[in-house]
């Protein structure tokens, strides 16, 4: 766990001495008012629980995406500045590898979550907000964001560069994402298998509603534990590559 621990405050001292982290959370923030103002809130009078589900679905989609930013260097940087060698060479395991820079990113993307916070509370100026709701909505897209991290961590391992692992995990996580539209076209049971695959509309869902139901929450869990431990396994072949 200490090992662990080395890496994920090496990781967090990057986001903070570079303007990487700081222009991804406030891209990300700038969006999420924009998106907030013109499609949450509208120009229609809206119940608060409508402004609320309204606010997750939109700000999901913008999680997504900062997530993918903030994940594509974890590995990809290591390997294009040859800094990789100095983890081979390192009596650190693959896996405290993985679970460190994991664990870097998503305390940024939980602090972005945080930040983010005063959105809502706009809401209260006219209406009110139920406490169940809000904190549904941000674990849904802290589960979200989550999974997002973990596969493009994967796509940071296996690609030589970041652009290459950003399109990787931009393109893994979209086929994730429009899953849904092919489960409509096709008969069970790939129906409902494809359904349960999609990383967004059947699962998410509930969460922006405020509704949370542990199979959702064991979907995104085990699908991030399936991707770090795919970059574990696939760390572990470069390095036996030397």
């Amino acid at each position: 766990m200490a090992k662990i621990w080395l890496i994920t405050s090496r990781e967090l001292s990057s986001y903070f001495n570079t303007w990487m982290g700081y222009i991804i959370v406030f891209a990300a923030l700038l969006i999420n008012g924009l998106l907030f103002n013109a499609f949450a809130i509208g120009d229609t009078p809206q119940y608060s629980a409508t402004v609320l589900e309204n606010f997750f679905y939109y700000s999901s989609g913008i999680a997504m995406v900062a997530a993918i930013f903030l994940a594509i260097r974890l590995l990809a940087e290591e390997k294009q500045t040859g800094t990789i060698v100095l983890f081979f060479t390192s009596p650190i395991t693959e896996r405290q590898i993985i679970y460190g820079k994991f664990a870097s990113a998503l305390i940024i993307f939980v602090i972005l979550q945080l930040i983010s916070l005063y959105l809502p509370m706009l809401i209260l100026v006219q209406g009110k907000i139920s406490p169940g709701h809000l904190v549904a909505g941000y674990l849904g897209v802290i589960l979200l964001g989550a999974s997002v991290l973990a596969i493009t961590l994967f796509a940071s391992v296996v690609s030589p560069n970041q652009m290459i692992a950003g399109i990787v995990g931009s393109s893994i996580t979209v086929t994730l994402l429009v899953l849904w539209i092919v489960a409509n076209k096709v008969d069970d049971p790939f129906r409902d298998l494809l359904s349960y695959l999609a990383i967004h509309n059947l699962h998410f869902s509930p969460f922006s509603r405020g509704i949370v139901h542990t199979k959702d929450m064991i979907f995104y869990g085990s699908l991030a534990v399936f991707f770090l431990e795919s970059s574990v396994r696939a760390l572990e072949s470069r390095r036996a590559q030397g």
